[in-house]
């Protein structure tokens, strides 16, 4: 073998080497990004789940306050039209994270149902009959552990989020991103007035 072919072939190896390592490199970080999306859905996964909980839970909250101040025509109403809202939006596709404008409608319904919530629970205040009802105290109570594991399965959404995005935003995961349509997520955010648990005085 002669000088210049051993040339030629320390030359090709040193390319696929470099080929190789690159290669490498990108695959990893691809299972990285693929990976941080996943926990995304997780996480999102574990919001819903609290949300449907909350959900289904407010029929019955709704009907044993209604026996006792069935006059609070309005805030059961304003209950109703929320979780009929909110309802329209259970069937949802995994393009909702993706798509901020939906996000935000989504967002924003849940928020509302939130509010009339805690405006329910203000009503039972007037209600001392009420607030002794044992079936009440409980679905109180459930509403409230509802409402903690909410913002626990936020909280833990968005540190997902947090994770992706920060990680899409650095060379050349930026690029990676791109060239695969991965794409940075949406935090779930709650305004101030909803972000603790509904209360009840006693």
């Amino acid at each position: 073998m002669n000088k210049t072919m051993t040339v030629v072939l320390i030359v090709l190896a040193a390319i696929v080497l470099i080929v190789a390592i690159m290669a490498g490199t990108a695959i990893g970080r691809y299972n990285r990004l693929r990976q941080l999306e996943v926990n995304v859905d997780q996480g999102w996964s574990e919001v819903q789940n609290q949300l449907m909980r909350r959900y289904e839970l407010i029929p019955n909250l709704v009907e044993t306050v209604r026996g006792y101040a069935a006059h609070e025509r309005e805030t059961f109403q304003a209950v109703t039209e929320a979780r009929a809202q909110v309802g329209g939006m259970i069937q949802i596709s995994d393009d909702l994270l993706e798509d901020p404008a939906a996000f935000q409608r989504y967002q924003q319904a849940q928020n509302e149902l939130g509010n009339t919530l805690q405006r329910l629970l203000m009503v039972t205040e007037n209600y001392p009959d009420l607030k002794a009802n044992e079936s009440f105290i409980r679905l109180q109570d459930e509403l409230a552990g509802t409402e903690n594991r909410i913002a626990v399965a936020r909280k833990r959404f968005n540190d997902a989020v947090a994770d992706l995005n920060r990680t899409l935003v650095t060379f050349p995961n930026n690029m990676l991103a791109g060239f695969f349509g991965i794409a940075q997520r949406q935090f779930f955010e709650a305004p101030v007035e909803t972000q603790e648990a509904p209360q009840v005085q006693f």
